[in-house]
């Protein structure tokens, strides 16, 4: 059984920083692309950044471009999400996605971190 286990959110203030974690298990994760998607309030799901099985090659949204970065440690089965210079607009509840298609929000998810920016 996939299992994702997102933490690290919380309240930040605009321009502020978070490191987002998943933590996976029930599946190779080494062998997979994953991926973040958030949902804003009052809003379907959206995609934010996505990368390879190695790490080696990472997508992102024109809206998180240079301010997010999407990393993993395939060795402890976890996928990471660097958020800086957060944007009241970034708020939402941020899951990560057992899919490497770039661009997609379906797949396998975790419960989600909320991340509220807020001054």
């Amino acid at each position: 059984e996939v299992q994702l286990v997102e933490s690290g959110g919380g309240l930040v203030q605009p321009g502020g920083s978070l490191r987002l974690s998943c933590v996976a298990s029930g599946f190779t994760f080494s062998d997979y692309g994953m991926t973040w998607v958030r949902q804003v309030l009052g809003k379907g799901l959206e995609w934010v950044s996505t990368i390879d099985y190695t790490g080696g090659r990472t997508y992102y949204a024109d809206s998180v471009k240079v301010r997010f970065t999407i990393s993993r440690d395939n060795a402890k089965n976890t996928l990471y999400l660097q958020l800086s210079s957060l944007k009241t607009e970034d708020t939402g509840m941020y899951y990560c996605v057992k899919t490497g298609a770039v661009g997609t929000t379906s797949g396998d998810r975790g419960q989600g971190t909320q991340v509220t920016v807020s001054s």
